[in-house]
């Protein structure tokens, strides 16, 4: 095998491979001395078939799949020789005509064409000073959080007969729902709740109950907002014909030990222990983040390096693919921003650039000190995967099993945190006492004009940092349910997501019905 490098343009490689014809004419015989035990022909004696016969029968098959296995090894052979690290899968281009090799006239010669990952120096993570951001869980937090349990575990009791429903109630309702004296699909239910001042039904909806008695019949009209998720209501006048059946005041909040029973705990003070213990690990986890955060923007900022433009392609493309969704979720444009479209790619470009950077930069690091993810670790994290979709384990390893794309993105995170946690060792890191509502604030906040709900998966895994914020400024905030689910409790154990949590990668969950009378929440 003959590898000659016909280009070294900067990261770009091609290599020229040239396989002779007789290497593939002594595998072609190999093979067909080894299919002579064991093919059966009629005519034939096992064993005794001339290999005469099957170059005839099967030669030009045979060589098909050799020549298709030798451009395979030989390509990985000539990587390796030149000690090339591809930034993605070569292109192959066989040159010549396919014919001529096959029958054993020509040389086996293809092209290799690919971009390189680059070479680059580590800086000295010893040397790398980082600020940690930590808060202490105080009682008034916990009474704070056990106040808010409470509130969401409350009861309501009926109301006096007569008495007239206020702000805070609970109505038992009956509602037929019209728009130009149509009813429509959607607007109607029976014995549903309404919490008046939830903010659960569209806007004006629940205000017009104010004041309604058991048994009164209340005509509601609302208009749908112009955003709301069913096209065909969005921005129409609806009248609501409102039977109300029952109405129920909230009951008085207790915080005692049946409080904690209703949670599985046997007393006021072990919950507050669960509670306190709980926050811990959430104040653990943001002040991670911030620390992660602040690395990676130091990273980014003492490592320049050439990156493969087609990585930086591919990144590229899915963020703008993103913008694009969200910007579909508000049925907008590009066209309706408030900058020039090459504007915002060029921002958003510069925000794939350090994505790429830092993700070669984390697996050099990982790759030169071992770092690596354990079989332990990767079935830990798709366990915690599944259950975040009850009832749909089984689908979803199922999923993860006939997806490796879908395992490598399970993995890469983990990956990611290990390397992290590294170079955190190695780093000078100092701890600063900061209050919750410091540790919890969104460094982002002052530069965002409105308020985003990223409900979406995203393929890359690093912290977005401080060179993203004028971009995602420009993103419009992506559209939210169409519909909420009634209230209901929450279980024990149920958390808050961490921040800079990932949504599962595998499925999402099958998109609920609205109930036209709620609001786009």
């Amino acid at each position: 095998m003959q590898v000659t490098v016909t280009n070294a343009d900067g990261l770009k490689r091609e290599l020229k491979v040239q396989v002779p014809a007789q290497d593939l004419e002594a595998k072609l015989g190999a093979k067909l001395d080894e299919m002579k035990t064991q093919v059966r022909l009629k005519g034939f004696r096992p064993g005794k078939v001339p290999v005469s016969h099957l170059r005839k029968t099967f030669g030009k098959q045979v060589m098909g799949d050799i020549i298709q296995e030798t451009v395979g090894e030989s390509s990985q052979q000539a990587i390796r020789d030149e000690a090339l690290r591809p930034a993605f899968q070569p292109s192959i281009d066989l040159e010549g005509e396919i014919q001529d090799v096959i029958e054993g006239k020509a040389d086996l010669t293809f092209k290799m064409s690919f971009e390189v990952i680059p070479a680059f120096e580590l800086s000295d993570f010893s040397k790398l000073s980082l600020e940690r951001l930590t808060a202490d869980v105080k009682d008034e937090d916990i009474d704070v959080a056990l106040k808010r349990l409470a509130e969401n575990q409350k009861n309501f009791e009926p109301r006096e007969e007569g008495a007239a429903a206020e702000e805070g109630d609970l109505l038992t309702v009956d509602f037929v729902g019209k728009i130009d004296g149509e009813a429509f699909e959607g607007g109607s239910a029976e014995d549903a709740n309404l919490e008046i001042g939830s903010g659960r039904f569209i806007p004006g909806f629940e205000e017009q109950l104010t004041g309604a008695k058991a048994g009164d019949d209340v005509e509601v009209k609302v208009t749908f907002p112009a955003e709301y998720g069913a096209e065909e209501l969005a921005g129409k006048d609806a009248v609501f014909a409102v039977k109300v059946k029952e109405v129920k005041a909230p009951a008085e909040i207790t915080l005692d030990d049946e409080l904690a029973k209703r949670f599985g705990l046997e007393s006021l003070e072990k919950l507050r222990e669960a509670l306190a213990e709980q926050m811990k690990g959430e104040y653990a986890r943001m002040s991670r983040t911030h620390m992660k955060r602040a690395m990676l923007d130091k990273l980014d900022e003492l490592h320049d390096f050439e990156l493969p433009p087609s990585m930086v392609e591919q990144e590229f493309e899915q963020i703008w693919q993103q913008f694009e969704h969200e910007l579909q979720h508000e049925n907008k444009t590009a066209a309706d921003l408030d900058e020039p479209e090459e504007d915002v790619r060029a921002e958003y470009r510069k925000i794939a650039e350090r994505r790429v950077r830092l993700g070669l930069l984390l697996a050099e690091v990982g790759e030169k000190n071992n770092i690596s993810v354990t079989e332990q670790e990767l079935n830990q994290a798709l366990a915690e995967r599944a259950r975040q979709f009850p009832g749909q384990e089984q689908q979803l390893y199922q999923y993860y099993q006939q997806n490796p794309q879908a395992i490598q993105e399970l993995r890469a995170p983990i990956f990611e945190d290990k390397v992290v946690d590294f170079i955190a060792e190695l780093a000078d890191v100092q701890d600063k006492v900061v209050s919750r509502d410091d540790l919890f604030a969104d460094p982002d906040a002052d530069d965002h004009d409105h308020d985003h709900d990223h409900d979406h998966d995203h393929a890359h895994d690093h912290d977005h940092g401080d060179k993203e914020k004028k971009a995602a400024a420009k993103k419009p905030a992506a559209k939210k349910p169409v519909a909420k689910k009634a209230a209901s409790k929450p279980a024990a154990g149920d958390k808050k997501p961490a921040a800079g949590d990932k949504k599962p990668a595998a499925k999402k969950a099958p998109a609920k019905k609205a109930t036209a009378g709620k609001k786009d929440d």
